[in-house]
């Protein structure tokens, strides 16, 4: 009998990249997506602020096969504060990426096809049942409707979507993955403790500190990568 609350999605596309964290800034992918990056996937199609999905699995469909590239990225990052103050250097007039430029590689994979397995968990302020927001979610893949177009890992990594057929089946491979990151915990901040706050380039008080990234022994079962419920502490 079918589990009526367990939602399937598959996905496909040309190319991905699902960073792995000890890589610093060279882009080296993980061999199937993170949780993070599959729940940021069902999100991107339908999203509800009284709801959050837990991945419980994650099947790789086609062989993992990956490919190298080269760009040019800038090395300091990009805001609002920092673009003011570029403007308001003196003898300077704003800001130039060629003197700020570096090569870095990327080792992404191509030709991806997987299925995520997931279940909405309510939120305490959630009034409506469960059914309803898994109804919702599967007519929009039927629909092919999203909020915003969902990508692998980086957005000019384009992801497709659309219900499984049922008779897709896993690749043969069974391996160790090492850690992998589980999510990105953001903790709420104590009344009073200015540990979590720094300040910007404008003397302006902002939070800072209270994400915490959380990981995972990641397996790989016949091609099936199993989410635990709780990530290591």
């Amino acid at each position: 009998m079918s589990d009526p609350n367990l939602l399937s999605v598959r996905c496909y596309g040309d190319l991905a990249c699902f960073t792995r964290p000890e890589f610093k800034v060279e882009r080296i992918s993980y061999e199937v997506p993170t949780p993070s990056a599959a729940r940021g996937l069902l999100e991107a199609i339908f999203w509800k602020p009284e709801f959050r999905y837990r991945i419980e699995r994650i099947k790789i469909l086609n062989p993992i096969r990956h490919f190298s590239i080269w760009r040019n990225e800038i090395n300091k990052p990009q805001s609002d504060s920092s673009a003011k103050s570029w403007a308001k250097a003196e003898g300077v007039g704003g800001y130039f990426a060629d003197d700020d430029r570096a090569q870095r590689h990327t080792l992404a994979l191509r030709d991806v096809a997987y299925i995520i397995e997931a279940r909405i968990h309510l939120k305490p302020h959630a009034h409506a049942n469960v059914a309803k927001y898994n109804d919702q979610l599967r007519r929009r893949v039927r629909r092919g409707q999203c909020h915003h177009q969902p990508y692998f890992g980086t957005r000019e990594f384009t992801a497709f979507f659309e219900e499984p057929s049922g008779d897709e089946t896993p690749i043969d491979r069974t391996d160790d993955l090492g850690i992998m990151l589980y999510d990105v915990e953001f903790n709420e901040i104590p009344k009073g403790n200015l540990n979590y706050y720094r300040q910007d380039d404008q003397g302006r008080r902002v939070v800072s500190g209270n994400a915490q990234p959380r990981f995972f022994v990641a397996r790989l079962d016949h091609g099936v990568l199993p989410v635990p419920a709780q990530p290591l502490q």
